[in-house]
């Protein structure tokens, strides 16, 4: 089968979406449930992840690598639950963690500013220079998280496969156009598209694993062959190539590991 992946911004109804298109396709709607999985796997307190994952990175978080982190936490939650296929994810970062898997359908909803400060008006019964303020700053937010940690913009079109701009039509409207595109080919899980995922797994539980003691880790995998690089001090390459091989064997499908350590540069 498949799976989606849907990004919008508050009160642009992509929740509506994502919950009748799982409906018209009887798969799992996730969102709110990585967060708590993230949470509780890696004992971590569940308002930081969601800080992490939806704030700008503060000055403290530049230098102390806390964000990254917790996104390399969230990270791994994320993909090991959509390993499993026939899931619609609506939240921040899945058009960023499932880059590359084809079997994947990154959509975009957007609407118009005024048509979103009109819905959290009602909704919260806020006044509609209030509910721009708060729209604003959210919107912002997210750029900015994006632009530290991937040096991209949620805003973005090439992110996506499909940009549904929902001021336009009605949600029915909005579902039917994705299911329509579910059914092309290039978006049918394949051995190929699987393994690939299957690979991008294993190396966010690899960098999950070590991030604590190595904040700048990143890793890549390919049939459980996993490639570490990791940032340390070339006088202590031995015993920090042996560290990292000690925790990442402990994940389960890690067949092989390769340590590159890579010396500190100033900027760090």
């Amino acid at each position: 089968m498949s799976i989606v992946t849907i990004s919008r911004g508050s009160y642009s109804r992509g929740i509506e979406v994502a919950e009748k298109l799982c409906q018209a396709l009887k798969y799992d709607c996730l969102s709110r449930e990585i967060v708590l999985e993230a949470s509780e796997h890696f004992n971590i307190p569940e308002v930081r992840l969601i800080r992490a994952i939806h704030d700008a990175p503060s000055v403290l978080d530049r230098f102390t690598y806390g964000k990254e982190r917790y996104v390399a936490f969230f990270r791994a939650a994320l993909l090991t639950r959509v390993q499993k296929d026939n899931v619609v994810y609506h939240g921040l970062a899945g058009h960023f963690f499932l880059q590359g898997v084809p079997h994947v359908l990154k959509v975009r909803i957007i609407a118009n500013l005024e048509n979103r400060v009109r819905e959290e008006t009602q909704r919260e019964g806020i006044s509609a220079e209030e509910a721009r303020r708060i729209l604003v700053k959210d919107d912002g937010e997210r750029r900015k998280w994006s632009m530290h940690l991937y040096d991209a913009d949620t805003w973005d079109p090439m992110l996506y496969d499909l940009v549904v701009h929902i001021d336009n039509m009605g949600v029915d409207d909005a579902v039917a156009i994705i299911l329509s595109t579910l059914q092309r080919p290039c978006f049918m899980t394949t051995h190929d598209s699987q393994r690939r995922l299957d690979d991008l797994t294993l190396s966010a539980q690899v960098d999950a694993a070590l991030v604590k003691e190595f904040p700048k880790v990143a890793s890549s995998a390919r049939n459980g062959e996993v490639f570490v690089s990791v940032r340390a001090s070339l006088v202590e390459e031995q015993s920090v190539a042996k560290k990292v091989k000690s925790i990442a064997e402990k994940v389960e499908g890690v067949k092989m590991i390769h340590v590159n350590v890579v010396p500190f540069i100033i900027e760090d």
